[in-house]
């Protein structure tokens, strides 16, 4: 009786598998080395593959779209219209880091925008030609109002133990009800000419807007928060096991009404932000700021489930969405492409997530 003959899927395997093992043996050798081991564990991380799907499409459109795409203008524009949504992110990231998620950051911003302008608009004056005094009183009122809805999140989330995305859809709601309440549903087109120029100066050399540089200077505090300090390390304890948390000392109550409290202070700075890239309050330009920076983080690498964060990888993730918006439109294909292939890079993050964690319960 003859020996049954191996199958022809068995075959491919075993024929894929010896023409790897010298690579892989190569890999192995190099991955030893310092420079290797560095080289090796960056890419062992979500942000690192995501940083280079990012080189990847911006080489591709500007290969498709040759003196169009990779031009100062345009990297420029790109930058100034995801700083806003940076500013909210890495504050998305810091909760998301906890278990929780941040619905109301979208509104929120709004709300901020239209309390810090009609503060500025007060007693029906022309503010235009105002003062510093009066644009730092708007820009005080805009990171309190802020400050206020993400302690009441914290408070609700915390101590009223509602769920996250109850409690943050409710504020959602309310805070975009009362924008729409306070403005009339009518956007304030009357600020100091200071926040127009503030929007519209550039900074190192003439070249990057003051916005970019803002977003990235709370970008890189975040990531030092997160990665070098005990507030950064508590947070990320309290999203892997709240209870363990609680159980090694943490205040894990205080604890989460501060990373929402940081959420919303992030969001009343980003509303500042929008009123001097617009010199309005855009009311209607917000409806999708929170879904959008929650997506930003999850393709960054931060896990839906807490415990995982990465504000590197946040920025990166940012960038994502306008470099395909950029790219699309370019190429002279509808902008909806765009959220079709963000869906897919999101659906494609999380499960890459959930086999992360899978393997790490496995072991």
């Amino acid at each position: 009786m003859t020996a049954p003959q191996p199958s022809r899927a068995k075959f491919i395997r075993s024929a894929i598998q010896t023409g790897l093992k010298p690579l892989a043996e190569r890999w192995g050798s190099f991955s030893r080395t310092r420079f290797g081991s560095v080289i090796a564990r960056a890419f062992s991380t979500n942000a690192a593959w995501i940083f280079l799907l990012l080189i990847v499409l911006m080489f591709i459109f500007n290969f498709l779209a040759p003196g169009k795409f990779l031009t100062e203008f345009n990297v420029r524009s790109m930058a100034e219209n995801v700083a806003v949504l940076l500013v909210i992110a890495v504050g998305e990231t810091f909760v998301m880091a906890t278990g929780g998620i941040d619905l109301s950051v979208g509104y929120v911003l709004l709300f901020s925008g239209v309390t810090s302008a009609q503060t500025m608009n007060w007693g029906g004056r022309d503010p235009t030609n105002s003062g510093w005094d009066v644009v730092l009183l708007g820009f005080v009122v805009a990171i309190g109002s802020g400050l206020a809805w993400g302690v009441l999140n914290g408070l609700i989330v915390a101590k009223a133990k509602v769920p996250a995305l109850i409690a943050t859809l409710g504020t959602l709601g309310m805070s975009w009800g009362l924008a729409e309440i306070l403005s009339n549903g009518q956007d304030l087109r009357y600020l100091p000419t200071i926040i127009a120029d503030m929007g519209a100066s550039r900074v190192i050399f003439d070249k990057v807007p003051l916005v970019v540089v803002v977003a990235v200077t709370v970008a890189a505090m975040g990531a030092v928060i997160l990665s070098l300090t005990k507030f950064g390390r508590y947070t990320v304890a309290i999203g892997s096991n709240q209870e363990a948390a609680r159980r090694a000392g943490i205040n894990v109550d205080r604890h989460l009404i501060l990373v929402y409290a940081m959420s919303g202070t992030l969001a009343g700075l980003a509303g500042f932000m929008s009123l001097a890239i617009f010199t309005t309050t855009t009311i209607s330009g917000h409806a999708n700021d929170n879904l959008q920076a929650i997506a930003a983080v999850v393709i960054g690498g931060t896990s839906l489930m807490g415990g995982v964060a990465t504000v590197a990888g946040t920025t990166i993730g940012v960038c994502i969405p306008m470099v395909l918006f950029s790219g699309f439109t370019i190429l002279g294909y509808q902008s909806f492409w765009r959220d079709v292939a963000v869906g897919a890079v999101l659906i494609l993050a999380v499960y890459t997530d959930q086999l992360r964690r899978r393997r790490r319960e496995r072991r």
